[in-house]
């Protein structure tokens, strides 16, 4: 009877996720954004990436739909650029972008949806700015944006069909100092950056080429040393995490205009130096990796954007850095980069708690430093 139960409650789980991610892609009608539009599903089966900062490569995974479990892709890792710090997939799972610290460049690869082998498109890697960071991909795999830490801006590019980037028009666009996580509204008409050295966030309009413009009172001040930032499913929140203060800015998003407000109650405490950030696609359960107390703070999130505790924080691996879910909802992912693995944890679709997945962790490269499934950065 307990199978019966918990196998109906995912069905339930993966009914919500879906009604929540088309109402998220919803509001194209509302803007004149060129990221928005309905994304392709996620392809089967579903792959996560993994940026080594210090190996230079990517490690790639199918996900075991049922047990969580991480297995290999042939051939990996896959060579990327220098000290790679971010990863971005499309949400179709047809195209990944790694951003290369040292550099300045985007790795730009096509997957095969089959097996999960990136393939380098023509022209790759691309130049980008001074130490690109973090990468977002828009729903409809039109943009890409990317922060670039050593010049203060964020690159945006166009995708043509075989998944190369040209530069948008105007860009580089300027942000605050170190500019660190990205993050697009699940309709594409807004952008926000988390700069680590001003404490702020910049906010951005984004046009249909691709163009930013600066939200009406941006930046807006959060923590100290924000690190990482991840929008709601519905579009109406954003969490920042703040490494230097330890806990979870929270704000609404004014729909019409981007504009950020605080959520009553924020900013939420998490563990010590909390960095990567990840909600689910129903939108009900956020997760946190704090990279100095080596574990996950779980949250549920109330339809007002107020995060809740739901027990003490979960034991991951060594400075844990980043973290993904599943695009079903059914797993989390973090990657540690103290300890060279992954975290992997199967997500109670009712509570938001964790069980560890077994055969985790599972070994990657040397310094893992961003983690990606489709369309869940």
């Amino acid at each position: 009877m307990h199978r019966i139960a918990i196998t109906r409650q995912n069905v339930l789980g993966l009914a919500l996720v879906v009604l929540s991610f088309l109402s998220a892609c919803g509001g194209d009608d509302n803007n004149n954004s060129g990221g928005g539009g309905t994304p392709p599903v996620p392809p089967t089966p579903v792959v996560a990436y993994v940026a080594n900062q210090t190996s230079n490569n990517v490690s790639a995974f199918t996900i075991n739909g049922t047990s969580g479990a991480l297995v290999p892709v042939a051939g990996s890792p896959f060579p990327v650029g220098t000290t790679p710090g971010g990863i971005a997939v499309s949400t179709d799972g047809t195209l990944a972008y790694v951003t290369n610290q040292g550099s300045n460049t985007v790795s730009a690869f096509s997957v095969n949806t089959a097996t999960g082998v990136p393939t380098a498109v023509s022209g790759s890697p691309f130049g980008a700015g001074t130490t690109p960071f973090k990468v977002t991909m828009s729903p409809n795999r039109s943009f890409v944006y990317v922060t670039n830490q050593g010049s203060n801006d964020v690159s945006a590019f166009s995708i043509d069909a075989m998944g190369r980037l040209t530069p948008v028009p105007g860009s580089p666009f300027a942000t605050g100092l170190t500019p660190a996580g990205i993050a697009l509204s699940p309709n594409g008409a807004f952008l926000y950056v988390a700069n680590q050295a001003s404490n702020n966030v910049s906010a951005f309009t984004v046009n249909a080429t691709g163009q930013l413009a600066s939200v009406a009172g941006s930046p807006f001040a959060v923590g100290t040393t924000p690190f990482g930032v991840v929008v709601s499913p519905s579009g109406s929140f954003v969490y920042v995490t703040n490494q230097g203060s330890n806990f979870v800015s929270a704000f609404s998003i004014t729909q019409a205009t981007g504009v950020l407000t605080p959520v009553t109650g924020s900013p939420f405490v998490t563990g010590f130096t909390p960095a990567g950030i990840t909600i689910t696609p129903n939108g009900a359960f956020l997760y946190v990796a704090n990279q100095a107390s080596n574990n996950v703070s779980v949250f549920a999130a109330t339809a007002n954007g107020v995060l809740t505790p739901l027990g003490a924080p979960i034991p991951a691996g060594t400075t844990p850095s980043a973290a993904t879910v599943s695009p079903d909802g059914a797993f989390l992912y973090v990657a540690n980069q103290g300890s060279n693995d992954v975290s992997a944890f199967t997500i109670d679709g009712a509570s938001g708690s964790l069980a560890t997945v077994s055969g985790a962790p599972f070994a990657v490269g040397i310094t893992p430093r961003a983690i990606a499934t489709s369309g869940r950065p």
